[in-house]
């Protein structure tokens, strides 16, 4: 089984708010993109809702003039996922994120699709290894995880199966970065990178929660003006090389003794200080950052956490919180 090496038609399969998002991507971007649902009805719902909503999101200026026309001339719903996916070159797939349904979905476009047609998932955590056994042809299967809303977060995780093809892997990257989105490729753990990141933090806050340390309008208040006004800008690895290894690892020494080894300093970070690698300040940390570059760097930071404090201003606070 070869796949194909050209993508021109596209299928969804999964209308919802994921789905959903991701075909007004692949729409907007001049593919021609066949969406499918449970019927064809809810795919035709799925469908003018979507342009309906792009037209909303038109006119706010969310999206370029001439959006919602591109959008409606290229989705196209289908009665069922086995048309929708009859002549595609890709196929991403976004069902509910149970693993039955998943692989049900994914035997069915399998045997409907192409031979050679390309199968993406947008599962949030569930190992593409586990999913690519409801595959036919896994070598041309992966995960391509999405975040929500689809139409304007950037980044979107490439997880290759243990038989993904290098080349389907390489084609797909090269779709989702015309798409105008940042692909990075991760390895298949459960979680990813995204996922497993995101949902340690709210585990955490949970806990601070049940413990009475704070409340949950409280820690939202915290991270969303402090360390995670930064994430919008910065990864944890740039944030901590700015601030200094050194300090990093200091303050997991009083976190440790409050609250046991869960908090004792990673190793990595230990003997990265032993080694007199302290971030921006030394020259090297857990990234590389030339002396030539840390002031461009910091007056970067500067100018772009004004400007993001700027716009912060000017949208106000979020209705409802």
């Amino acid at each position: 089984m070869t796949p194909i090496r050209t993508i021109t038609t596209t299928a969804v399969v999964g209308a919802g708010y994921m789905g959903g998002g991701i075909a007004q991507v692949l729409a907007l971007h001049d593919y021609k993109v066949a969406l499918a649902d449970v019927d064809g009805e809810a795919a035709e719902r799925s469908r003018a809702r979507l342009v309906e909503q792009a037209t909303v999101f038109e006119s706010g200026g969310l999206l370029p003039e001439g959006a919602a026309d591109t959008i409606r001339k290229n989705l196209a719903a289908a009665s069922s996922i086995e048309e929708a996916v009859g002549l595609a070159d890709y196929i991403a797939e976004a069902v509910p994120e149970e693993p039955g349904i998943k692989a049900a979905t994914l035997r069915r476009i399998s045997a409907a699709a192409p031979a050679g047609a390309i199968i993406g998932t947008n599962t949030s955590a569930i190992p593409i290894g586990e999913l690519a056994q409801s595959v036919a042809g896994p070598e041309r299967f992966l995960g391509v995880h999405w975040m929500n809303p689809a139409p304007f977060i950037p980044g979107v995780e490439l997880i290759s199966g243990p038989d993904t093809d290098t080349a389907v892997l390489g084609l797909v990257e090269e779709l989702i970065g015309g798409l105008g989105k940042t692909p990075v490729r991760v390895s298949d753990t459960p979680g990813f990178v995204a996922n497993r990141l995101q949902f340690a933090l709210y585990k955490e806050a949970v806990q601070m929660v049940e413990d009475g340390i704070a409340t949950a309008e409280q820690i939202d208040a915290v991270v969303g003006n402090t360390f995670g006004f930064r994430l919008a800008l910065f990864g944890p690895f740039a944030i901590g090389d700015m601030a200094g290894l050194d300090v990093y690892e200091s303050a997991y020494r009083t976190l440790e003794k409050a609250y046991g080894a869960r908090f004792a300093a990673p190793q990595a970070l230990v003997a990265t200080v032993q080694n007199g690698n302290l971030g921006l300040k030394s020259g090297h940390g857990f990234l590389d950052i030339g002396a030539a570059d840390k002031a461009a760097l910091l007056a970067y930071r500067d100018n772009a956490y004004a400007r993001l404090s700027q716009l912060r201003t000017e949208l106000g606070q979020a209705p409802g919180l």
